[in-house]
């Protein structure tokens, strides 16, 4: 069932004519509506402000292959997007190629400007030892920033359980994406407040394609050399063994806009 959205008030915000600006007052009353409704409902949200304005970004964690399934058997056709760092294991990679069979569509693979070869010869072998930050900014945070600039909604994945620096994230939230032109990205988080058993009794439930990396100890599954098989309560426990390193920085590299 598809929740109720004439409630969501008119705004002068929504002046231009795709109709899809929000004001940082309007995403933070969106977000306590958000609480109360069900990922269905906030995707239809989402399709009916921004249509394919709105694109889902996908690690192919459990809860982003959760979300993929729920905007296909809805009728949401969003784009769907991936960030391809050049180190990924293989399984994830097959993984895409079985998910794109699965649901007969095609997964954008975002990749650096820079390749993995250029990369060593301008920065020396093992960056993602000496310095990830700078590795994570090159592979992952320049594509995604690229790939921002064309949008108007990135859907994403994350969930409040899924570490401390993710605890405190909103269902929906705007980011300040530039200065100059001014333009702000609507950041919707539809299984915030899912649980990860919640997610994985929905994904084994349906018989939907995962990592096969998962049945082998790894919880988060990132690049080759920063993810390691991990237990315990933390989901990202396995990321950045051994360093201070918590986020690969595309979640953080933008500036929030609040009211």
């Amino acid at each position: 069932m598809i929740a109720d959205l004439s409630t969501i008030p008119p705004s002068s915000d929504w002046d231009n004519e795709a109709g899809r600006t929000l004001s940082p007052e309007t995403v933070t009353w969106l977000d306590g509506q958000f609480g109360s409704m069900t990922t269905e409902e906030m995707l239809a949200w989402a399709w009916l402000r921004f249509g394919r304005g709105a694109a889902i970004g996908t690690s192919f964690q459990s809860a982003g292959i959760l979300m993929i399934d729920l905007a296909r058997k809805n009728g949401f056709d969003f784009p769907v997007f991936t960030l391809d760092t050049g180190f990924l294991f293989p399984e994830t990679l097959a993984l895409k190629e079985r998910l794109e069979k699965f649901y007969d569509f095609k997964i954008e693979s975002l990749v650096s400007d820079i390749s993995v070869e250029k990369q060593e010869e301008i920065n020396g072998p093992a960056l993602w030892a000496r310095d990830p930050d700078l590795c994570c900014t090159t592979r992952k945070i320049l594509p995604l920033r690229d790939k921002l600039r064309d949008l108007d909604c990135w859907i994403t994945g994350l969930r409040r359980q899924q570490s401390p620096s993710r605890a405190g994230i909103g269902m929906i939230e705007l980011f300040r994406f530039s200065e100059a032109p001014a333009k702000d990205i609507v950041k919707l988080n539809p299984v915030a407040n899912w649980s990860r058993e919640e997610v994985w009794t929905y994904v084994r439930g349906n018989h939907l394609p995962y990592n096969a990396l998962h049945n082998t100890g790894y919880r988060s599954i990132g690049c080759t050399h920063c993810t390691r098989q991990a237990s315990g309560a933390d989901d990202r426990a396995g990321r950045w063994a051994g360093s201070a390193k918590v986020e690969c920085g595309i979640h953080t590299f933008m500036e929030p806009h609040r009211p």
